[in-house]
C-alpha cells in the first residue's frame, strides 16, 4: 500500500505550513510529563494494552494542562505482548472491543474527548482490512460522530471513515522506518525503528514540508500526512519529542491539533 499525496492541513497551497504532532501515553513508561509539553495531542491507552482508571485521570489531567488533544486509544486486551500480537477478531467483535475502551476513557474525558487513534496489532490489522475499517468507522460514527479518527495514511481506515462521515487525521510515524512500497518496516526487522531523535526530526520536516520520507532503502515516498506520531515507549521519546518540535518550529511548521481546513 502506497500512501498517495491529497489535500490535507498542511499541504495547501497560500498557507501557513502547521502538523499536528502525537504521542502514545498513559501506558506507564514513565516519561508523559516530560513529553507533553512537546506535542499537541496525546493517545492515551484505556485499559486494553496498557492503563486504567486511575492512570487515564491522571494522563487527561495533564493533557488538558498542556493545552494537549486527548484521544483514546484502544488496543488488543494482551498485555502480556503490549498489544502488539495480532489477534484474529471479526469485524463485530473489533469494534465491541473498540467502542468499550473508548467509552471507558470518554467516562474520563467527558466533553474534552477529541480523537481515537488504535493501538498496535489492532492499528495495522484494522489498517490492512477494509471489513474491520468498516466495522470500526460504523461504530465509531454511531457513538462518537464528533470523535477524528486517526488512521494510517493511505489506509482502508482513512477511506472508510470518510465515508461514515468522520473526520480523518492521515498520520505517518517519524520514529519508525519505511519500506518503499509505503508500509513501516516490521519491528521484528533490523533498522525498523528510528533510535536518533536528530534523525526523527529531519523527517518530521520532510513530511510536513515536503510530504515525503526517506524509505529503508534510501528511495522517497510520498505521504500526505495531517498527523506525525511519535511512540511515548519509543527509544528516548522526550529527546525524539524536543527534537522533532525544535526543528519543525525552525523549519517554519506550526505544531498544533489537528483541525479540519475550510475548503475555498
Amino acid at each position: 500500500m502506497r500512501p498517495t499525496m491529497k489535500d490535507s492541513q498542511h499541504v495547501t497551497a497560500g498557507r501557513p505550513l502547521r502538523i499536528d504532532l502525537n504521542c502514545d501515553l498513559g501506558e506507564e513508561a514513565g516519561h508523559d510529563a516530560e513529553i507533553m509539553p512537546f506535542i499537541s495531542s496525546a493517545n492515551i491507552a484505556c485499559g486494553g494494552h496498557a492503563g486504567d482508571d486511575e492512570i487515564m485521570a491522571a494522563t487527561v489531567a495533564l493533557a488538558r494542562h498542556h493545552g494537549v488533544a486527548i484521544g483514546a486509544h484502544p488496543g488488543h486486551a494482551d498485555r502480556e505482548h503490549f498489544g502488539r500480537r495480532e489477534i484474529q477478531l471479526g469485524g463485530r467483535e473489533t469494534a465491541a472491543l473498540v467502542t468499550a475502551q473508548i467509552a471507558r476513557l470518554a467516562a474520563v474525558a467527558g466533553p474534552h474527548l477529541h480523537h481515537v487513534k488504535l493501538h498496535g496489532g489492532l492499528y495495522h490489522q484494522v489498517s490492512r482490512d477494509a471489513l474491520l475499517a468498516d466495522a470500526v468507522a460504523a461504530a465509531i460514527a454511531a457513538h462518537w460522530p464528533q470523535l477524528v479518527i486517526y488512521a494510517l495514511a493511505g489506509s482502508p481506515l482513512a477511506d472508510r471513515g470518510r465515508t461514515a462521515g468522520l473526520l480523518v487525521a492521515e498520520e505517518a510515524f517519524i520514529d519508525r522506518a519505511y519500506a518503499l512500497d509505503g508500509s513501516l518496516l516490521p519491528r521484528s526487522r533490523a533498522g525498523a525503528t528510528i533510535k536518533d531523535p536528530r534523525e526523527a526530526a529531519t523527517r518530521a520536516v520532510a513530511l510536513a514540508t515536503r510530504g515525503r520520507v526517506r524509505a529503508i532503502d534510501g528511495g522517497e515516498i510520498e505521504i500526505a500526512a495531517d498527523t506525525l506520531c511519535i511512540h511515548g515507549d519509543g527509544h528516548d521519546p522526550v529527546a525524539t519529542a524536543r527534537a522533532a518540535r525544535e526543528a519543525l518550529a525552525a523549519a517554519g511548521v506550526t505544531v498544533a491539533g489537528f483541525r479540519a481546513i475550510p475548503t475555498p
